[in-house]
């Protein structure tokens, strides 16, 4: 018999995706702006530390930002049946499968 669809195995609607990796990369943008000014302020040995956090930042907010979705499942879309050997559409008089 067919199994129900779960809803949590369907992935995350196109527009939360999207809000959710700009807010991700808002945030690691937000973080790079700070360490630019720590640039300003701090001297010696720790100025490496804010250096390279606005030099590899961009790198790695861009490559978080296009990072699809959470789930790495196989979707399965709701109401999807298997053709068996016995089913036919042209029994019922259209050839659903030629479309």
């Amino acid at each position: 018999m067919n199994t129900p669809e779960s809803i949590t195995s369907l992935p995350e609607r196109p527009d939360d995706e999207r809000r959710r990796r700009v807010i991700n990369y808002s945030i690691a943008m937000g973080i790079r702006i700070v360490c630019v000014l720590l640039c300003v302020f701090v001297r010696g040995w720790w100025l490496v530390l804010p250096v390279l956090g606005a030099v590899v930042l961009p790198y790695v907010a861009v490559v978080m930002a296009n990072v699809g979705s959470r789930r790495g499942d196989t979707v399965t879309t709701p109401g999807q049946f298997a053709l068996t050997s016995g089913d036919s559409f042209s029994a019922q008089g259209t050839d659903e499968a030629a479309r």
